[in-house]
C-alpha cells in the first residue's frame, strides 16, 4: 500500500534508513516544487544536470542529519568527499538550494502531500547500481573534458611563449643588423688605417 509523504511530518533528524529516505524524498520533492527551481529545470539541457545535483545534495543532507560522516555519505552515494563537502557547505548551487528547502521544511512551511511508494530493496539496489554505473560513465567523460581543458591551457601557454620568442628573435635580428653595420664600418676603418700606415 502506498505511503503518503506529508512534508509537515518528515523527520528532520532521521534515525533509521526509512526516515533517511523520507527526509531525502521530502527535500527532493520540496525543492523541485519551488517555483524558482521549476524555472531552472525548464531547460531540457540543464534538467539532467540539475536533477542529478539536487538529488545528490538532498541525499547528502539527509544522511548528514542522520549523523553520517562525509566519507560514509560519499561511499554510499558513489561521489567524492570533495563533492559531498561542497554540497553540504552550500558551495554548490544545488547544495545551497537543498539546505534552503530543509530550513523551509523545518519551519513547517512546505505543505505538499504527494503519494509515493518506497521501492523494494532489490529494486532500490538495482536502481542504485544503475545510477552508480551512469555516474561513473559521466565522471569519466568529465575527466576527459578536464584533460582537454588542461591541454588547451598548455597550448595557450605555448602560443604565448612562441609569441615572446618571436619578439625576442626580431630584437636579435635588429641587433645583428646593427652589429653588421658596425662591423662594416670597422672593416672600412681598418682598410683606411692599413693604407695610411
Amino acid at each position: 500500500m502506498p505511503e503518503k509523504l506529508d512534508l509537515a511530518n518528515v523527520p528532520l533528524r532521521p534515525a533509521s534508513r526509512r526516515e533517511i529516505l523520507l527526509l531525502e524524498t521530502g527535500l527532493i520533492v520540496g525543492t523541485l516544487y519551488r517555483p524558482d527551481i521549476m524555472e531552472l529545470i525548464r531547460d531540457p539541457l540543464e534538467r539532467a544536470t540539475w536533477l542529478d545535483s539536487l538529488a545528490v545534495a538532498a541525499a547528502a543532507l539527509a544522511r548528514e542529519k542522520a549523523g553520517y560522516t562525509v566519507s560514509q555519505i560519499a561511499e554510499e552515494l558513489g561521489r567524492s568527499e570533495t563533492t559531498i563537502r561542497a554540497h553540504l557547505s552550500g558551495k554548490t548551487k544545488a547544495g545551497k538550494i537543498v539546505r534552503e528547502t530543509y530550513e523551509i521544511l523545518a519551519r513547517g512551511q512546505l505543505e505538499l502531500v504527494i503519494p509515493f511508494t518506497l521501492p523494494a530493496c532489490g529494486e532500490a539496489e538495482e536502481e542504485l547500481k544503475r545510477l552508480k554505473e551512469e555516474n561513473e560513465k559521466l565522471r569519466r567523460e568529465l575527466e576527459k573534458c578536464s584533460e582537454v581543458d588542461e591541454v588547451r591551457r598548455q597550448l595557450e601557454e605555448i602560443r604565448s611563449r612562441l609569441e615572446e620568442l618571436e619578439g625576442e628573435k626580431r630584437e636579435m635580428e635588429k641587433e645583428l643588423e646593427r652589429c653588421r653595420g658596425q662591423a662594416s664600418l670597422l672593416e672600412e676603418a681598418r682598410k683606411l688605417l692599413c693604407r695610411a700606415g
